[in-house]
């Protein structure tokens, strides 16, 4: 199991679009994923749980990621963080 605590970057945060790339990067492991921001922890495999998390700029969210090697999960938990790090791929407006 590994875990790994990112920070949304994004201005707009983690809404439907950025949650479902999330989702769809997750949806390429096989490894278990889990989301938490606070309290709340969801499936990371599921654009609804993502979304519920409502995970704002500025706010931080913890990933883990469990499978049956070590290698699966630090590619997936890198992939994901990669996604955050940079803002989702996402236009800054000026």
């Amino acid at each position: 199991m590994i875990e790994r605590e990112c920070e949304i970057k994004n201005p707009s945060g983690m809404h439907a679009r950025p949650a479902t790339l999330f989702v769809e990067q997750a949806n390429k492991s096989r490894c278990s994923i889990s989301v938490r921001k606070g309290d709340i922890e969801v499936n990371g495999k599921s654009i609804l749980g993502v979304m519920m998390l409502c995970a704002g700029i500025g706010e931080s969210i913890i990933i883990t990621a469990r499978g049956e090697s070590l290698e699966d999960e630090e590619k997936i938990i890198n992939d994901l963080s990669n996604l955050i790090d940079n803002k989702f791929y996402e236009e800054e407006s000026a």
